[in-house]
């Protein structure tokens, strides 16, 4: 596929009113990017299942975006159903996945989406079932390529083996403080690390099978204090951006999607904002060429150790 080194992704746009919604969408546009993400599930501020894909359908259309230059990728496969204890497990059946999608295109206002990820991993899952869905969606236009989330190499060559269409994306959590998957490459066969036993050398397996991974929640920190720019139980890190940004005359969004998008892997950050100046800012990293150096320094004063 052919689209933005970086993506949007919309599961709070339900929280926007339509005038809100279609400003940030179109923002988006105007910054570079041509790809949204949504899922069947997204709807948690009104509790509603394809409610921010309803809200996105509506805002692309307002914003006037051209569906033809447009990439719209959703996720199906989770059991959700709000009011009733939120996720009741998973359901990786032939007719739930055809629901699910049939339902997600009324609720995007379009008869296609150029990708689909099954939404985690239902332990239960027969390959029969999944072929039998990718291939009624492929054949009839719905979808034109696929992929997972939250899997590890095993799991996707497991699925791979009973499909006809290739497994092209894996969205995984990955940021300046979601570094497992480098952790793991640089702990190998070093005791001090647990995290190089918890991968399953996803990173190289990408690589190997040319999957896009999509970084999910990538400004979120790993402790409970939420996103790290700008954030003073972060001192060295921000202190670093600070001093990046102004070196490349960008801003510490900016610099920390380019160190995601500095790795040979091709990572594709997915954004979470619905701010637009911040939308403006984290998009404009992608013209941010960061040098080997600066990109270490980031992973140091991420709190990473190296051996």
């Amino acid at each position: 596929m052919i689209a933005s080194r970086v993506a949007l992704g919309v599961m709070r746009i339900d929280a926007l009113d339509a005038a809100a919604a279609a400003r940030t969408v179109s923002t988006a546009a105007e910054s570079g990017i041509d790809y949204f993400d949504t899922a069947d599930i997204y709807g948690f501020h009104v509790h509603e299942l394809h409610a921010s894909s309803r809200r996105f359908g509506q805002a692309w259309k307002d914003a006037g975006l051209n569906r033809d230059k447009i990439f719209i990728q959703t996720k199906f496969g989770i059991d959700f159903r709000f009011g009733d204890g939120g996720a009741r497990g998973y359901d990786f059946t032939a007719k739930h996945l055809l629901d699910a999608l049939d339902a997600e295109l009324a609720a995007l206002q379009t008869d296609y989406v150029d990708a689909v990820l099954l939404h985690r991993i239902d332990t239960l899952f027969e390959l029969d079932q999944v072929a039998e869905a990718f291939d009624k969606l492929e054949s009839s236009g719905k979808v034109r390529h696929f992929g997972v989330s939250n899997m590890g190499p095993w799991q996707i060559e497991l699925l791979q083996s009973g499909l006809r269409q290739k497994l092209e994306i894996n969205q995984l959590q990955f940021g300046l403080m979601h570094t497992q998957m480098l952790d793991a490459e640089i702990h190998f066969n070093v005791n001090d690390d647990p995290a190089a036993d918890r991968t399953g050398g996803i990173l190289p397996y990408s690589r190997l099978k040319h999957m896009t991974i999509q970084a999910w929640c990538p400004f979120q920190s790993d402790t409970e204090y939420g996103p790290f720019v700008g954030n003073a139980h972060f001192p060295e890190l921000n202190a670093e951006l600070d001093k990046l940004a102004a070196k490349y005359d960008s801003t510490p969004n900016g610099i920390a999607v380019a160190w995601m998008l500095r790795h040979p892997a091709g990572i594709q950050p997915l954004l979470g904002s619905m701010n637009p100046d911040r939308i403006r800012q984290m998009a404009a990293g992608a013209d941010v060429d960061l040098s080997r150096e600066d990109w270490w320094d980031l992973y140091r004063a991420a709190g990473n150790k190296l051996i």
